[in-house]
Formats: structure tokens, C-alpha cells, sequence
């Protein structure tokens, strides 16, 4: 595991807020599924992207193949939403990755994993509180994000880390 993926791994695991096992709030969860707009493959413009593991490898990173090195799939930023249907702040989190879908549909595509559904998946990046969210830049490393945020906060991440220009190297005249 390289440093990046390791450096990931250790954020998540550091967290202190988010869902371990529970809403953190004391309430009891139902198994009511996240209310937020999904599809799948195909008509991915503008909506939030249900991902399984074999699209993972496809259009976001193929741990299999490169295991040691961060090599992203895809070919515009990309923001992964780590989740399970019985965790409270997933659901808040659910809308606004619905509605940045939309206001960033020609910018960026928006993918969401159900940590109960897809273990080795959430296994990857060592997710241990959810939501977690792992922003995906078009080039370079990728960067983990733990808890529920309000939409603000996810539009400078969206602006700061996956839209910036990229520095460019400089030549020597």
C-alpha cells in the first residue's frame, strides 16, 4: 500500500464522527434506504451513481491490477460518497450529493458505495465511520473526507480540491 492510500486509510481511521454502527445521535436507525436521486451506468449526467466493486475497478481505481499505486480510471473529478442505508447522517448527506450531482453534472461525477453491500470495497480505504467521502481529482491523489458536512463545505471542497487548476510544471529559460 502506497502512502497516499495509506495516508487515507489513516484519516478514516482516526475519525471521530460520523456513523460507527450507529446514528451518533442516540436515536435507533431503521433500515429505510437513503432518499437521494441514484442510477445506474449509462444516463450518469447530473445523477448520483450507484457503484459496485467491478465499476470501481472500471471507472475509479483497479486496486487488482495496480495494488501499490494510485492510478484513477476516470477522466473528470470525481467524488465517491461512502454509506449505509441505516445511518443517519448518510441520509442528510444524501440530498445535497443529489444536488451537487446536478449543479456539477458537466464537472464532475458523483458515485456512492454502500458500505453494507460492498465490504471489500469500504475494506480499500479502511472505512470505519461513515459517511465518509473520498474526492477523486482528475490527476493526482485522492483525498478523504470524514462526517456530514453542509452543502457549503462540500462546494469549497468540490472548488479547492477537484476543480482548482493544477500547478504546472515549471520550465527553466
Amino acid at each position: 500500500m502506497n502512502k497516499p492510500i495509506l495516508t487515507i486509510a489513516l484519516a478514516a481511521s482516526l475519525a471521530i464522527f460520523g456513523c460507527n454502527q450507529s446514528t451518533g445521535n442516540g436515536q435507533t436507525t431503521t433500515n429505510e434506504p437513503v432518499n437521494s436521486t441514484t442510477v445506474a451506468a449509462g444516463d450518469e449526467t447530473g445523477k448520483v451513481i450507484q457503484m459496485n466493486k467491478a465499476m470501481f475497478l472500471e471507472k475509479v481505481f483497479n486496486y487488482e491490477k495496480n495494488p501499490q499505486t494510485w492510478v484513477y480510471e476516470g477522466d473528470k473529478p470525481a467524488i465517491i460518497d461512502f454509506y449505509a442505508d441505516w445511518c443517519g447522517p448518510c441520509k442528510r448527506v444524501a440530498p445535497i450529493m443529489s444536488q451537487l450531482a446536478e449543479e456539477y453534472k458537466d464537472q464532475i461525477v458523483i458515485y456512492k458505495v454502500d458500505t453494507d453491500k460492498e465490504r471489500e470495497l469500504a475494506g480499500v480505504f479502511q472505512i470505519r465511520s461513515i459517511p465518509s467521502i473520498l474526492f477523486v481529482p482528475a490527476n493526482g491523489q485522492p483525498t478523504l473526507s470524514v462526517g456530514a458536512f453542509q452543502k457549503a463545505e462540500y462546494v469549497k471542497m468540490i472548488n479547492e480540491m477537484l476543480l482548482a487548476p493544477q500547478p504546472q510544471p515549471t520550465s527553466d529559460k
